[in-house]
């Protein structure tokens, strides 16, 4: 069963025949909203928001264990997440789809394991390539299907938030060798990866980081949101082509 995580634009999938949705409680607590299961050409998927129904959860306050496990729960063993981002590189300008390889994590306090000592043993995982190599080639082989040309590489540079990066902030990030930022992406690759579930995110570029091209002197919310909205159409494409790729269709349809 493949999963969708929605991130800053896509709180829903005007392409999903929604069939139901199911409130699920976890022993981490409620996820960010009910799970919405449905079709897309007759292939079943779950979607999940991963900020809410309403954009109402900030990074730093998503509970990333509860919507990891609930997947899990629903027999989910892949998750396409979409994760906006501001672009460092100078090729991860505005409109940009980006398909990150690595990740540096920045944030702090956030429940990153479900292996904490407490109920279960700690559990060291492998996480020399924090996204799935074979799901990445599925985003991949599904964006070049339906001729959308994306960046198949960088470093995700995961930010505490909910603020945006101050300009000295972002050298020091791109002198570490991150190429996009965002505020999502750590922990949920790595929670995915504790629990067996197959994980990889795919970054729409929202805006230059800050000091960068048009964003040297600060960032516009409204572009940023003006930007998505140009982007997400792009995106909901590539993700109805990998479902298409990754489900079997239903008997009947």
């Amino acid at each position: 069963m493949l999963a969708i995580i929605g991130g800053t634009g896509l709180t829903q999938l005007d392409n999903l025949n929604i069939t139901k949705r199911l409130i699920v409680r976890t022993p981490y607590g409620e996820p960010s909203q009910p799970l919405v299961f449905g079709e897309i050409e007759g292939r079943e998927v779950i979607f999940l928001a991963r900020h809410g129904n309403g954009h109402t959860i900030p990074p730093h306050e998503v509970n990333y264990r509860a919507n990891i496990s609930a997947l899990h729960m629903q027999g989910v063993t892949e998750i396409a997440a979409i994760a906006t981002v501001g672009g460092i590189h100078a090729d991860l300008a505005a409109g940009v789809i980006a398909l990150p390889d690595q990740i540096i994590d920045y944030t702090h306090g956030r429940k990153n394991t479900f292996y904490d000592g407490i109920s279960l043993p700690v559990k060291h995982i492998d996480f020399t390539e924090p996204y799935c190599p074979h799901l990445r080639a599925k985003w991949l082989q599904a964006a070049t299907d339906i001729g959308e040309k994306i960046v198949a590489y960088g470093v995700y540079g995961a930010t505490q938030g909910p603020r945006l990066e101050t300009a000295a902030e972002i050298n020091r990030l791109e002198r570490d060798g991150a190429t996009m930022v965002g505020m999502t992406g750590m922990p949920e690759a790595a929670l995915a990866r504790e629990l067996g579930i197959s994980y990889a995110a795919i970054c729409p570029v929202a805006n230059y980081a800050a000091g960068r091209g048009d964003s040297l002197h600060g960032i516009q919310y409204e572009d940023v949101i003006e930007n998505l909205n140009q982007t997400m159409y792009r995106v909901r494409n590539i993700i109805a082509q990998l479902v298409k790729l990754n489900g079997v269709k239903k008997s009947g349809n």
